[in-house]
């Protein structure tokens, strides 16, 4: 066969088991690595209507606020536990199998402050949990199980926070807010991929 026969046939090859792999089960996307496959991947706490509603209206103070910044969609309000960056098939089947031995009782977290963390080029504004042990030992216990399947972790200390933009340039400094909670009842692991050019974020 001539070499350009044996290339299409090649890639040809790997279009079909990325198709297959992309379509495994109606939702999971693949990105290919060669001949590997990745996800994008975070654990999260994702949060109610109401919650999402009081965090959209500080978004919203921060753009008026603010000359210029990359302000976080509806959609995608959240709550990082652990950041986990480009898994294959077999990584993210030992992550769900950790997440699967992770059992809490529901308990609520308070959201009390903005907050920034400086940048070149514009800085991440967030909004602040207060210090909250259960939610401290639901992430270390996390990060503990992960570690110990194999993962290798950012091993900065944890800040809760909710990212309300990114690059953001602005000459105001944080205001206080009035507080509001959110219950915390269930953990989700996060897809991160961007969707024609939109960051998207979807439970998996």
């Amino acid at each position: 066969m001539h070499v350009c026969g044996i290339l299409k046939e090649y890639y040809g090859a790997l279009q079909r088991e990325e198709k297959q792999i992309n379509c495994r089960d109606g939702k999971v996307s693949w990105i290919r690595r060669g001949v590997s496959f990745f996800m994008r991947l975070f654990i999260a706490i994702n949060f109610n209507t109401e919650t999402c509603t009081q965090l959209l209206a500080l978004r919203d103070e921060l753009r008026i606020r603010s000359q210029r910044g990359s302000f976080t969609a509806p959609e995608n309000l959240h709550l990082t536990l652990v950041f986990l960056g480009e898994c294959d098939e077999e990584q993210t089947t030992a992550v769900k199998k950790v997440m699967s031995t992770i059992n809490f009782e529901p308990f609520s977290i308070c959201i009390d402050r903005i907050g920034r963390f400086r940048r070149n080029g514009g800085d991440i504004w967030w909004a602040g949990v207060h210090e909250n042990k259960q939610l401290l030992d639901l992430q270390r216990k996390l990060s503990d199980r992960l570690i110990a399947a194999g993962f290798n972790l950012d091993k900065r200390e944890y800040t809760p926070h909710i990212t309300l933009g990114r690059r953001v340039m602005t000459k105001e400094s944080p205001w206080t807010i009035r507080p509001f909670r959110e219950t915390v009842s269930r953990i989700d692991l996060m897809k991160s991929e961007r969707i024609n050019g939109k960051l998207t974020y979807t439970a998996i």
